[in-house]
């Protein structure tokens, strides 16, 4: 593995209107490296993840400072020209829900031969090929069958694996998975994450897994990124994330986690909701749902501070 970041994302912010909904956001990642980005809905994971692809909605969402870096190019100012060739070639996405990326009136085989014959110069029937060798190399049976169907035609987890197909077609550098498998069944889950986990390490291909679930991220993820309300509040480690949760926010997504509970129990839930970014809280945005909150948690907002462990809380779990 690289010692050096593929990806680098250095003090982002990102702003709706004056509202910032991503704040001093710093996180890397290394070739053939996997790290997740945890936290629950409306953290702003997903905004950071299209901030990458340079696929957010502007306006009225604007980066207003920071660096973006990827293979020593700088995305923030990247002309849009050189943004499409690098989107599919070099970074990839999946989705959650892959029946709103998929196009319900073309072919599976139609699909994945555009993006081939966008980025490769090859003939139809070559795309054709190629296009039939990536769904054998995702896990679908009788892949020649399946070039012929549409979206409709297949299950959620088939479908699912048809998008890493085309985000694998030209062989990224990077790839971003959205929230990969919520809308699959537990079973379909582990078979979609360990070929993402597989294609990676033969590949040496970067991942950014973004997930609500910490469950997925111990399984798979060499560091951890835990982000509230736009802003990353602890980035460590998996094994030592895990072994040593120190901020109060890390502490009870971890609690909810299902394996950590004796069977029949009732899961335990973080009191309250991740406030609107128009409507943050002063200080640490987490405080007023931290039974362990003081005073100058309600006043500081506390900086994201560690060698390898970093944290952002005024009251670490010890």
């Amino acid at each position: 593995m690289q010692n050096e970041a593929l990806l680098g994302l250095e003090n982002l912010s990102i702003h709706v209107g004056k509202v910032p909904i991503i704040e001093a956001v710093s996180l890397d990642i290394r070739a053939g490296e996997m790290v997740g980005l945890v936290g629950e809905s409306g953290s702003g994971k997903s905004v950071t993840a299209l901030s990458v692809m340079r696929l957010l909605a502007e306006p009225p969402m604007k980066i207003a400072s920071g660096s973006i870096r990827f293979d020593g190019h700088e995305l923030t100012s990247m002309n849009e020209t050189d943004l499409r060739a690098l989107r599919g070639e070099e970074i990839a996405m999946i989705f959650q829900e892959p029946m709103t990326s998929l196009n319900p009136v073309f072919t599976i085989g139609q699909q994945i031969r555009e993006m081939i014959r966008l980025h490769r110069d090859v003939s139809k029937r070559q795309a054709d090929q190629q296009a039939e060798q990536l769904l054998a190399r995702v896990g679908i049976p009788s892949p020649a069958t399946t070039l012929r169907r549409y979206p409709h035609q297949l299950s959620g987890g088939q479908r699912q694996r048809v998008m890493i197909a085309i985000a694998l077609a030209c062989e990224p550098k990077l790839l971003i998975a959205d929230e990969p498998t919520t809308a699959l069944d537990v079973t379909i889950q582990a078979q979609i994450l360990d070929l993402i986990d597989r294609l990676r390490q033969e590949t040496a291909m970067a991942v950014l897994l973004i997930t609500h679930d910490l469950g997925v991220v111990s399984q798979h993820c060499d560091r951890v990124a835990v982000m509230y309300l736009g802003r990353i509040v602890e980035y460590a480690a998996a094994d030592e994330l895990f072994a040593n949760p120190r901020h109060r926010y890390t502490e009870a997504l971890m609690r909810t986690i299902p394996s950590t509970n004796a069977p029949g129990d009732r899961l335990p839930a973080i009191a309250g909701t991740v406030p609107q970014p128009a409507n943050r809280p002063s200080g640490c945005a987490f405080h007023p749902r931290c039974a362990a909150a003081t005073a100058r948690c309600a006043q500081d907002i506390p900086p994201l501070e560690g060698d390898t462990h970093k944290t952002a809380c005024w009251n670490p779990v010890t």
